[in-house]
């Protein structure tokens, strides 16, 4: 199958990209966890700097972005202009709070110490809408990232150039690209890549319908892991 970026203004299409095959999602899946074993032991101080450096990204560059925004989905560029700027007030704010939040939690019990401690869970699977193509990425990649998980991104299937580019903002920022990586694959092979053992957990933003149908998945999932 084939991922097909078109203006919406126009109907002509601006960019192809070929979907990824069985074997490069399985390469893929072992890259990223061997990347969460290296970024889970990155301090915060170090993950805040990185997502200060994609904050400095999104800025500089706020109008090419916005201009790739408007021309692939249709968001003018007024929108889109203020949808980087968003983008980049999410990395900055959980750079500065993210150590914060994360910090372990006294619990008053009978034992000498109690605590809960948040630890990061391995790969995040991030599947996104098209209707807000750099925010609803950055607003779930910036506090995975933040806890220490590596991420993967399936978007939309009509934004592959959005999707492309917001991976390389993270990797120019410095992050080596197994630590948040896009990858191309139609809907249809979601369902697979939800069941591999190796994703630790998915975050989806899309209608009711694909919110029931991912949820019963992965919960069907999890009971088959603890029933084993």
């Amino acid at each position: 199958m084939t991922l097909i970026s078109i203006n919406p203004a126009t109907g002509k299409i601006i960019k192809k990209f070929d979907e990824w095959n069985k074997e490069k999602i399985d390469k893929q899946l072992d890259k990223s966890l061997q990347a969460f074993g290296n970024w889970r032991k990155k301090s915060y101080k170090e993950r805040a700097n990185l997502l200060k450096n994609i904050a400095h990204l999104l800025l500089t560059n706020k109008s090419s972005y916005a201009h790739l925004m408007s021309t692939e989905m249709g968001k003018t560029i007024r929108q889109a202009e203020a949808e980087v700027e968003k983008c980049a007030w999410v990395c900055e704010f959980y750079a500065d709070n993210g150590e914060v939040f994360l910090k372990n939690e006294i619990v008053k019990t009978d034992a000498d110490k109690s605590f809960v401690q948040f630890i990061p869970l391995g790969i995040i699977l991030g599947i996104m809408p098209w209707n807000y193509p750099f925010w609803q990425v950055f607003r779930w990649a910036a506090p995975s990232l933040m806890a220490g998980n590596v991420v993967l991104l399936k978007h939309s299937s009509n934004v592959p150039q959005c999707a492309s580019a917001i991976e390389e903002i993270f990797v120019d920022a410095g992050m080596r690209d197994d630590i948040f990586k896009n990858i191309l694959i139609s809907s249809q092979k979601v369902a697979k890549l939800i069941q591999d053992e190796r994703i630790a957990a998915v975050s989806l933003t899309g209608s009711s319908a694909a919110g029931s149908s991912t949820a019963e998945l992965a919960g069907s999932f999890l009971n088959a892991d603890e029933e084993s």
